[in-house]
């Protein structure tokens, strides 16, 4: 699922992104937990992570929140597995409308706190019935939010979240030349059937474009919930497996084992190990670099 921000909101966020990134999460959440959980729709606790992406094709803002939700939940005694009905998860335009007035609600009480600045362009918005008006529109239209199909199993999951956990703004196989004081790079036109189209921007906006999506420090930009959460996640995983008869799951003990390179060959068949483009060459380790624990000892001479 996705949930995006509307343009008018994305410029608050901008200019605060601790706290505007930070309600959007808060806001998806509690908007996906309060509508699996009403007997009008699942009825069921369901487990999701999520994913903070804030930037379109073409390097502009464009906040946006990717959420991985396995298709159904526990009921509430947690003595059964409710599963959604098959390629329908939840009603989105009722998804829609919650997010909009959860989020809202959030942003006001963000403000009334002290805790938005505005500078620029948005400067005129530290006054309350300034603010007030600017989200006049957005409280009016419909909030984007997007369910996907369902992935086809765990092998399709685990290449979703390679590609979208860990990105970063733009790759490098999409920045086609650097010359003369400019960047050529490819995106993708959504508006026009996601043709794949070359963009030139000057060096400086080119850098301005990527920095504006560099995010505030020690910022948690994937988030688990429910069932997923950290806190009741083994306990839980444990029961949904159990209700839904899965093969008993390798122990912890078997997996301290295991190097992460031999549980991921293994669920892909995959080695991370080998070059992708010639299937050859192999990546070996030959030294670890320990981190520097204090600063080196400078002897004055003078």
């Amino acid at each position: 699922m996705v949930f995006t921000l509307p343009a008018e909101i994305a410029a608050i966020a901008l200019q605060n992104k601790a706290v505007v990134y930070g309600i959007l999460f808060r806001a998806v959440a509690e908007t996906l937990q309060t509508i699996a959980a009403d007997p009008k729709h699942l009825g069921a606790e369901i487990g999701f992570f999520a994913v903070l992406h804030t930037w379109g094709s073409n390097l502009s803002h464009h906040p946006h929140l990717h959420v991985v939700v396995p298709g159904g939940g526990l009921s509430p005694d947690g003595n059964q597995w409710i599963s959604c009905r098959p390629g329908y998860f939840l009603p989105v335009q009722v998804l829609s409308r919650l997010f909009r007035r959860l989020f809202i609600e959030a942003l006001l009480r963000a403000f009334s706190a002290g805790e938005l600045g505005f500078f620029s362009a948005l400067s005129h918005l530290k006054e309350r019935d300034a603010f007030q008006r600017y989200l006049a529109p957005v409280r009016r239209v419909e909030w984007v939010v997007y369910a996907k199909r369902p992935f086809a199993g765990a092998e399709q999951v685990l290449e979703y979240v390679g590609r979208y956990t860990h990105r970063v703004a733009i790759s490098n196989n999409r920045i086609l030349d650097i010359e003369n004081g400019k960047v050529r790079f490819q995106w993708k036109d959504y508006r026009h059937g996601g043709q794949q189209k070359p963009m030139t921007l000057n060096a400086d906006e080119f850098i301005r474009r990527f920095l504006i999506h560099v995010l505030p420090n020690g910022f948690q930009r994937i988030r688990y919930y429910g069932f997923l959460g950290n806190r009741y996640r083994k306990n839980k995983l444990a029961r949904c497996r159990e209700l839904i008869g899965m093969s008993k799951q390798e122990t912890m003990a078997d997996k301290a084992d295991k190097d992460y390179h031999d549980i991921y060959e293994e669920l892909t068949g995959l080695s991370i190990c080998e070059c992708p483009v010639c299937h050859l060459g192999r990546m070996v380790l030959f030294r670890t670099l320990q981190p520097i624990t204090s600063a080196p000892l400078i002897i004055d001479t003078s």
